[in-house]
Formats: C-alpha cells, sequence, structure tokens
C-alpha cells in the first residue's frame, strides 16, 4: 500500500502553530504529530542507518535537559504529558522524548499508546532513518483511520534542508506570523529565551554549557535575566530570512504560505487552501470546531509595548518583514 500523503508545518515558532496542530486534530483524516521533530532533536534524522531498537532509543530517551527544565518549574507549554496519573516523571527517570508532547496530542492514554509502538518500531529491520519514521506514521495513521499525516514543530524553518533530503515526496506548510507579536511570545517562552542565550556572546554560552551538564548549576538566573525584547526580533528576522532561503530552494507548489493573521481573519478560506493542500477534504464540520479553537485574543499584543520598546521592536523584525513581502 501506498504511503499516506506527508506535509510538514514549519515556522519560527510561536507563529500560531501550536493552535494549528490543535486545528488539524480535529480532522478524522488527519493524523496529527504535534513537536515530533523538534522533541527528538538533535538526534530526529541521524545520517546512516539503524536498526529499529536503536530508532526505539530516539523515541524512548528521556532528553535530559528537558525533564530537568519541568523538574525546576521551567516546563515548555507545549510538554503536554500529564503530570499525575502517568506512568512517567520528570523526577523518576524522565518523560520519553515521544511522551512530552506527541502521544499526549493523539490519545488520553499515552502510555498506552507508548507501549503498542514499541514492538512496531522495534522489531524493524535496519535501515534509514526517514523509513523508520514513515513506519512509525503509517502504523500511527493505521490506528486512527488517517488518511494523511501532518507533522508540526516549533522552530522548525532550520529543519527543511534536512526534512527534504530524507523525505523528498513531503510538502511543506510555512506558517508565519506578525514578526514583532511573534518575538514577544518568543521573549515570555523558556525555550526561546534559551534559544537567544546561544546566540548571544561573552559568558552566556559558558554558563549555558554549564547549566546543562551540572545539576548544581541554577536555571533560574538564566532564564529569568532582563533580555530586550528587540533582541527576540532579531532572532525572529534572523530565522525568517534564513527559512525562506530554504523553502525557496524546493521546486514550485510543494511548499504553501499560511499567515496566522489571515487564518483568523478568514478561516473556512485559508482551511480550504490548506485541506487541499495537505489532501483530505474540507469537512464543515472540521471548519465549524477550527472557527472555535482559532482565537485572536493575542492579536496586536505587541502593540500595547512602550512606543520606544515598540519601535525597537519593529526595527529589530524589519528584515524578516521585507522577506515575507517578496
Amino acid at each position: 500500500m501506498a504511503s499516506r500523503p506527508l506535509t510538514f508545518v514549519v515556522g519560527t515558532g510561536r507563529c500560531g502553530s501550536t493552535a494549528l496542530s490543535e486545528v488539524l486534530r480535529l480532522h478524522p483524516q488527519i493524523l496529527s504529530l504535534s513537536e515530533l521533530m523538534a522533541s527528538l532533536e538533535p538526534s530526529a534524522l541521524p545520517e546512516g542507518t539503524l536498526s529499529g531498537e536503536e530508532f526505539w532509543d530516539i523515541l524512548a530517551s528521556p532528553p535530559a535537559f528537558a525533564n530537568r527544565l519541568i523538574r525546576e518549574g521551567f516546563g515548555l507549554p507545549e510538554h503536554t504529558y500529564p503530570g499525575s496519573g502517568g506512568r512517567f516523571s520528570a523526577e523518576g527517570g524522565g518523560i520519553p522524548a515521544v511522551s512530552m508532547t506527541t502521544l499526549p496530542h493523539l490519545s488520553d492514554e499515552p502510555d498506552a499508546l507508548f507501549d503498542a509502538l514499541r514492538p512496531v518500531v522495534c522489531g524493524r529491520p535496519r535501515g534509514p532513518v526517514g523509513e523508520h519514521h514513515r513506519a512509525l506514521f503509517e502504523a500511527l495513521a493505521e490506528r486512527f483511520g488517517s488518511v494523511a499525516v501532518v507533522e508540526r514543530s516549533g522552530f522548525s524553518l532550520r529543519l527543511v534542508p534536512r526534512l527534504r533530503e530524507v523525505f523528498p515526496e513531503a510538502r511543506f506548510v510555512h506558517l508565519y506570523r506578525d514578526g514583532p507579536d511573534c518575538a514577544l511570545s518568543m521573549s515570555r517562552h523558556p525555550g526561546f529565551r534559551m534559544i537567544q542565550l546561544m546566540r548571544e556572546g561573552g559568558d552566556v554560552p559558558g554558563e549555558l554549557a554549564a547549566l546543562m551538564s551540572d545539576e548544581s548549576a541554577e536555571v533560574k538566573p538564566l532564564l529569568t535575566r532582563h533580555v530586550p525584547v528587540s533582541a527576540f526580533g532579531r532572532l525572529w528576522s534572523d530565522t525568517v530570512v534564513e527559512g525562506l532561503t530554504y523553502l525557496g530552494a524546493l521546486p514550485g507548489g510543494l511548499v504553501l504560505p499560511l499567515s496566522y493573521e489571515a487564518l483568523l481573519d478568514a478561516p473556512d478560506a485559508e482551511l480550504h487552501r490548506l485541506a487541499e493542500h495537505i489532501g483530505v477534504e474540507p469537512l464543515s464540520g472540521w471548519l465549524a470546531g477550527a472557527r472555535v479553537l482559532l482565537d485572536g485574543g493575542r492579536r496586536g499584543s505587541a502593540e500595547r509595548l512602550p512606543p520606544a520598546e515598540l519601535a525597537a521592536l519593529r526595527e529589530s523584525c524589519a528584515a524578516g518583514a521585507r522577506a515575507l513581502r517578496v
């Protein structure tokens, strides 16, 4: 049987992509994989071949630093594994990578789904990582009766070249959002505060290295230090410019640009475009449910910043905004 159509939603992160995953999950024909690639990084798409057991280790190994952030009260909002009632915990050996977000997004019983996937994955022969991922997608799609697969991870524009290499058949959706609003959201997110810190010079990278290798080093001082929101504007802009270069190198027709603001303003029209690109029907019940989920309440949040701070933020986003208008 031919593989189901595969699409990757890519973006800067904090661009409405989590909300889009929730919308996609409502569609009965779509297998919505939330944060799979991001959860498995930096081991999501290794070179060479690996056995089924080795691929399972990538899925099932608890990411040490992500679990540490949860233990210290800085867990990411995307990490939706149940804090109580689940078999795994950040304090008790760690939550597996695939259980952080992907499995809870699919099922109210993520541990049972984890257990069901193990023999399927471990029983596979040695092969390229793309073949293992496709087998995982097919097993989940068969389980949930899906006809199309959509993976969505935050901060994923940087992965486009490798995704294209591993999955040459895949389509892409580029979800983007107003730069100042997106950057302001980044500034309030622990994961993006970590990303921004890694971009800084001086002693900060060394402090981060110590933080990741030394359990006694304190997380709070680095994650709560003052960082101008304009620094996140530069992060947003650089990510957009780089990502558009990657997307522009793909064959025509493979990439659907999708504005978060347009999705809020005209959900039915934009979701019709999205459904056609993914390869599913724009079902009326799905459109109705999506309209309820798409909340524009955070739109324009940057406009409430003090004038000087807003002006600096807009300037820091200028290059990315120009690139998106091309």
